[in-house]
């Protein structure tokens, strides 16, 4: 199989790939992630992701053939706003006690574009989240853990906030922040083959 360049710093996606045997390299993508104001919040992780991929490209010399880029972003969106990385303790405290009890919305977008064709796909992935309901005491024993540092909506599904999620309506590997059904239907489209 070929390498794919993964655009993307995050630990998870790299452990989804490499579960998935792909082989990829990743290159860190700079990009400003403020949210821009005038598109719908679903749109928002396509169009980072597409940013992430374009960076990533630009950044290679002029010369040199360019495989598969693979781009990823996740946001969470909850009374129609998004919930990005908490930035402190408070924040992240803050954070899951507007989440406990509640359900959420967890958008993957995943974009991939092909060097050989210069084509660009995208995927996105849509989960709801029900947190169960959590004492205030409950949400700091989870904030001293520290899992929230980097996490969008201050959690990570994939450890400790388990105990805390009650429903998972969609792709748990979205919430993760790599939905696998949806990858591997982009790369098939792309022509990328995970079955050699």
């Amino acid at each position: 199989m070929e390498p794919i360049i993964l655009a993307s710093s995050s630990p998870r996606r790299q452990e989804i790939l490499k579960m998935l045997k792909i082989p990829f390299r990743v290159i860190i993508p700079n990009i400003d992630e403020t949210l821009m104001s005038a598109i719908e919040l679903e749109q928002v992780p396509e169009l980072l992701a597409r940013e992430k991929v374009t960076a990533v490209i630009h950044s290679l010399p002029a010369e040199q053939e360019i495989p598969y880029v693979l781009g990823a972003d996740t946001v969470i969106i909850f009374n129609n706003e998004i919930m990005g990385k908490p930035q402190s303790q408070e924040e992240a405290f803050d954070y899951l006690k507007k989440l406990q009890g509640k359900t959420h919305t967890v958008v993957t977008s995943l974009v991939l574009y092909k060097g050989k064709t210069h084509e660009t796909k995208s995927k996105i992935s849509k989960t709801r989240v029900t947190f169960s309901p959590m004492t205030d005491e409950e949400i700091q024993w989870y904030i001293d853990t520290g899992e929230w540092h980097g996490a969008a909506g201050g959690y990570r599904i994939q450890s400790l906030a388990s105990l805390f999620v009650a429903k998972i309506e969609g792709s748990y590997t979205g919430v993760v922040g790599l939905p696998i059904s949806e990858l591997y239907d982009i790369l098939k489209e792309q022509g990328y083959s995970i079955l050699e």
